[in-house]
């Protein structure tokens, strides 16, 4: 590690252009990274923090809120099987609000919306950030997603449902909740059954639908709760993420380009190693001449590189968060903890991996050869 140090110390307008570049591709990494995030939580966050640990869906609905139908007792049906702890139905419909009451069309802004309906109490009300929550007996009662804030929306302002004329009042503000790219107007479901099945016979005759059940329990087989109750398909997270339309294809496209970018990075920091390497023949020639093993070599170049990475990835990190600051308001960003940590380490462990090229031309390294005396 000493080496490791001076080296950099001594030859350090090289190895902080080397840095530059690292620190550009981790700076890069960390904003697709973000940028991937939002816009998945732009489409899924309703379901994606709801806590389920098991959605169940009408049998053939492709996991698809949209197409699935099942009756309200199934809940309680479900709240029998081992292992389900909590158990609550869903249901969601997009709809246009208008602000104000009785509100032209022709005139009046449109905000699309897609309205969930839950029931006040259960794990799926989302905690509210400003105002207060749903009540059972009051179904004229909303609670929006923040994001309506830059529409203009204000607690205790009224909305009318375009098209049908229903108007509700704004008792509360949740934090990030939005689905199918559209922010979520959480109902009770009394409610939203008033908004999806207006149409006669649209219900398909089942007494009080939702459209799914959202599951929560340490244990939930899904083969138990699928074997237990006919007509349904179970799904775990990530099978009803996938089920939201345009989900996959849209995370699938971000995930490949950060891998990637996180792959071709990898090259270039292994060709940049490499070449300091061929350049240092004569150093590392002198070192074993006078006694280094391959192995004090080899953990010299290590150092260097690991101390040289971990300060690059953590200055893009911090550019990174710094550049938050001055995005757009509306601009759908979201770097999670955890993402951080992951992409950090490895990027470093492609910095290190990249060294191997490196300690295979050092362990090839004749000191006499080195050091010129033989042709």
């Amino acid at each position: 590690m000493f080496l490791a140090r001076r080296e950099l110390w001594f030859s350090k307008r090289r190895f902080m252009l080397i840095g530059f570049i690292i620190v550009l591709i981790t700076w890069l990494v960390f904003v697709l990274s973000g940028l991937g995030n939002g816009l998945s939580d732009l489409g899924t966050a309703v379901i994606r923090y709801s806590g389920l640990d098991a959605a169940i869906f009408e049998e053939e609905a492709e996991f698809t809120l949209g197409k699935s139908t099942l009756p309200e007792r199934m809940v309680d049906e479900v709240l029998k099987v081992d292992g389900v702890e909590e158990a609550a139905g869903i249901a969601t419909t997009p709809g246009g609000i208008l602000r104000g009451s009785n509100v032209d069309e022709e005139t009046g802004k449109k905000t699309s919306v897609l309205f969930v309906g839950v029931e006040p109490g259960s794990f799926l009300e989302p905690a509210v950030v400003s105002g207060q929550a749903l009540e059972l007996d009051k179904p004229n009662q909303v609670l929006v997603d923040d994001s309506l804030l830059d529409e203009g929306f204000a607690l205790g302002d009224t909305i009318t449902l375009s098209g049908i004329g229903i108007e509700y009042e704004i008792v509360g503000f949740v934090e990030n909740k939005t689905l199918n790219h559209m922010p979520a107007v959480f109902v009770t479901m009394d409610a939203l059954r008033d908004i999806k099945y207006i149409v006669p016979g649209s219900d398909r005759g089942i007494e009080k639908p939702v459209s799914a059940i959202f599951v929560k329990g340490n244990n939930v087989d899904k083969e138990q709760l699928a074997s237990a109750i006919d007509g349904i398909e179970v799904a775990d997270m990530g099978e009803t993420l996938n089920g939201v339309p345009g989900y996959s294809a849209e995370s699938g496209t971000i995930n490949l380009m950060l891998w990637l970018l996180i792959f071709i990075s990898a090259f270039v920091m292994a060709v940049f190693f490499y070449v300091l390497t061929t350049q240092k023949v004569h150093q590392f020639g002198v070192m074993k001449a006078i006694g280094a093993s391959n192995g004090f070599v080899i953990k010299s170049v290590a150092s260097q590189v690991f101390l040289l990475s971990t300060v690059s990835i953590a200055i893009g990190v911090g550019l990174t968060y710094l550049m938050t600051l001055a995005l757009p308001e509306g601009m759908p960003f979201n770097l999670l903890p955890e993402m951080v940590l992951l992409y950090s380490f490895v990027l470093l462990a492609t910095s290190l991996i990249g060294t191997l090229f490196s300690i295979r031309s050092i362990i090839k390294i004749d000191p006499i050869t080195a050091l010129g005396r033989v042709e």
